[in-house]
């Protein structure tokens, strides 16, 4: 029984290792059957660890969900509640171009009661509901603005500017677009830099 466990232990770490290769050369389309044929384990196997290809695309981005989570739990500590948020925002959509296929895994799953708690939407939603609602008691965003809003530009962003000749430059504009508005009448809304030097430059 235990060197079975071992067995499907190290299946496991192959399969995600192959995984995480074939995500990061083809995007969320990537092929299971070529997964399964890299790591030396049949389509069964593959699918004994990964039902679906969400839950295969979630362990693949498990770290930088992770990240993501941990990210807006210190971003919580900040000052000023409309800086904690736009950060955050930043580093979302740096990871959404960053990494093919995470916008896919996100846009794959909407925000619904139905949901499992630890999804990835879901547990992306919960920690950066936080930070919005603060921004709103703050004033400094509408107060019918949601996390769908903001997951749904983040994620439209990316998948924009995937095939762009330098998807990073043209995603930060867009964020910023969307941060400063059209009309110049509003001013410029500042937009930090603390995660690097452009708006995606950080991770």
């Amino acid at each position: 029984m235990t060197g079975q466990r071992s067995d499907a232990r190290r299946n496991y770490q192959r399969i995600l290792a192959v995984a995480e290769a074939e995500v990061a050369a083809h995007g969320a389309e990537a092929s299971q059957e070529q997964i399964a044929r890299t790591a030396g384990v049949g389509s069964a196997t593959v699918r004994r660890h990964f039902p679906t290809r969400r839950a295969l695309l979630e362990a693949v981005f498990q770290e930088r969900i992770e990240d993501l989570c941990e990210r807006a739990h210190r971003l919580s500590a900040t000052e000023d509640g409309r800086t904690a948020l736009l950060e955050w925002l930043h580093a979302l959509v740096h990871y959404a171009v960053s990494a093919r296929g995470f916008a896919n895994t996100l846009s794959y799953e909407p925000l619904t009661e139905e949901s499992s708690p630890h999804s990835c939407g879901n547990r992306i939603a919960a920690a950066g509901t936080p930070l919005l609602q603060r921004a709103i008691r703050d004033k400094a965003v509408a107060p019918h603005v949601t996390f769908h809003d903001l997951l749904t530009l983040a994620v439209g962003i990316a998948l924009a500017t995937e095939h762009h000749k330098d998807p990073e430059v043209q995603a930060d504009r867009l964020f910023r677009l969307t941060v400063e508005g059209l009309s110049p009448e509003h001013g410029t809304a500042e937009v930090s830099e603390n995660s690097g030097s452009s708006v995606l430059g950080g991770g």
